[in-house]
């Protein structure tokens, strides 16, 4: 079997996701974590906190520090629930709506231009693959954890 966490760590480096921001528009820099936080508000309607911060795998503590920073960016509002005083729904601004629509044009683009190197039915296999992955990982007991 090949060194398939070698392959993992290129295709993250790859990707981007050790750096520090991952995307930037109109000077407005946005961590890997915030672009996910974003990318899922704007996908989910009236969002908890809870439930946003499971979506991507994160604890509530370090997350409602993320939505912090967002609020501050005036990228996200945090709204208390009408119905339980104690949860709070989150909403993309203005801003934050044309931000995440502008990341995701860059992925788009990003994204075209790497499968543009492959053949029809290599982009299916690749595309069938990470679905298989994904498949197998929300399935396992360790996903996302570290094996130590």
């Amino acid at each position: 079997m090949e060194d398939v966490r070698a392959i993992l760590q290129i295709t993250m480096r790859r990707f981007g996701m050790l750096n520090k921001n991952c995307c930037s528009v109109d000077d407005q820099d946005v961590s890997q974590v915030q672009s996910h936080i974003l990318y899922e508000l704007a996908r989910i309607e009236r969002p908890s906190m809870q439930q946003v911060a499971e979506t991507i795998g994160m604890d509530i503590t370090t997350f409602s520090r993320q939505i912090q920073t967002l609020v501050k960016m005036e990228l996200v509002e945090k709204r208390q629930s009408r119905e339980d005083k104690r949860m709070y729904h989150l909403y993309l601004t203005e801003k934050g709506e044309k931000l995440e629509a502008e990341i995701n044009q860059q992925m788009l683009h990003y994204l075209t231009n790497i499968f543009s190197n492959l053949s029809e039915k290599e982009s299916d296999e690749v595309v069938d693959s990470l679905k298989i992955l994904n498949a197998a990982m929300s399935k396992s007991s360790m996903c996302c954890k570290p094996l130590y």
